[in-house]
């Protein structure tokens, strides 16, 4: 198997506004494996400012990952662990989104590169996931214009992101959504990425408490322990634990994470959390306890954003999961992933077009 790895720059078809900022494009790199002339994907896509491995030597890293892997057999492509044993053998434990680059690269192998990444009815069957429109911030008219729109197309869960521009402003835009839309025609998430204070994170949930809605992802920063355990305990409004999962590495540390604050919810992002075997660690840990889930893209192509899907599909997921990014780049990769009416399946009338890989 020879194996190389591309850079990728995703531009956004709009500025996409965040607590921490507006984007307009995104860096992706592929890992491309090559064998008996066929060709088999991965991405690694970590979140600027956000991912562990969000480095300066990030594509030293990946040289040196290339150049291991061209050193070993095609058979040991073959060996389930294959990816678990590199994470030792090349130090991947600080570069999340590269060992996901790697499992999603050799399911793609083992499944003759089909983009088959995991079995399941999505891929098999094109039956859909549900999941929720996601409004980026912007002036208050646009953010409710984006909202109804996506109600009117059929998504019956509808995401915010909060904690930029005035707050009130965005409590506006949840006023006017639910003086059309009750609870119980809509479901309304919104997510702060941490914008909240102590100084005025109680205010701000108990004034978005009465909007109705469904939670709120990541109020304050992460690795506040005693105050995140408080509001997941006293807060008028569920919260969602999302930054705070980043970096969490054993086992035993995750079940300390969830024992320690107590989540009503908690957001996987398998590019952040170091790639499928570790984001199923969370779902373990967090089922025994009885704390609900949902998966959530971190803006990958559609590469990640397929073997995402695919991996949700192996789960009994009802909630609406966070999989909508695919319509946002101009330039992603052409594929079958397909939205309507508020879900996301696999078409297989359409194609995957990697040319732009392959250049």
């Amino acid at each position: 198997m020879k194996i190389r790895w591309k850079k990728h720059r995703l531009a956004f078809t709009f500025q996409a506004g965040t607590s921490r900022g507006i984007l307009t494009h995104k860096d992706t790199w592929y890992i491309i494996g090559e064998n008996d002339n066929k060709q088999f994907y991965g991405e690694c896509g970590p979140l600027k400012g956000l991912s562990i491995d969000d480095l300066p030597d990030f594509e030293t890293k990946l040289d040196a990952v290339c150049e291991h892997l061209n050193t070993r057999s095609i058979h040991a492509w073959n060996t389930l662990g294959f990816v678990d044993s590199l994470i030792p053998e090349l130090n991947l434990i600080g570069f999340p989104s590269i060992v996901m680059g790697l499992e999603t690269l050799q399911a793609d192998f083992l499944n003759g590169s089909k983009q088959e990444i995991f079995e399941s009815s999505f891929y098999s069957f094109e039956s859909p996931i549900a999941i929720n429109g996601l409004v980026w911030m912007n002036e208050p008219e646009h953010m409710l214009t984006q909202a109804l729109e996506k109600i009117k197309s059929g998504f019956s869960c509808i995401k915010l992101k909060v904690g930029a521009i005035d707050f009130e402003k965005e409590c506006w835009v949840l006023e006017k959504i639910r003086e059309q839309y009750a609870e119980e025609q809509v479901v309304l998430r919104v997510d702060a990425n941490g914008a909240f204070t102590e100084k005025d994170v109680w205010q701000k949930l108990e004034m978005l408490a009465a909007y109705g809605l469904h939670s709120i992802e990541q109020p304050i920063k992460p690795k506040q322990t005693e105050l995140m355990r408080q509001l997941c305990k006293d807060s008028p409004l569920d919260i969602a634990l999302d930054e705070e999962l980043i970096g969490v590495h054993t086992f035993e540390a995750k079940e300390n994470v969830l024992e320690e604050i107590d989540p009503p919810f908690i957001i996987l992002k398998p590019t952040l959390l170091g790639g499928f075997r570790e984001t199923g660690e969370w779902i373990k840990a967090a089922e025994y306890r009885g704390i609900e889930w949902w998966m959530t893209s971190a803006l990958e192509s559609n590469i990640g954003l397929n073997a995402i899907s695919q991996f949700t599909a192996t789960y009994p997921v009802y909630m609406p999961q966070g999989l909508g990014t695919g319509s946002l780049y101009h330039n992603n990769i052409p594929s079958p992933l397909t939205v309507d009416s508020g879900g996301i399946y696999y078409d297989k009338d359409k194609t995957w077009d990697f040319s732009e890989i392959n250049k």
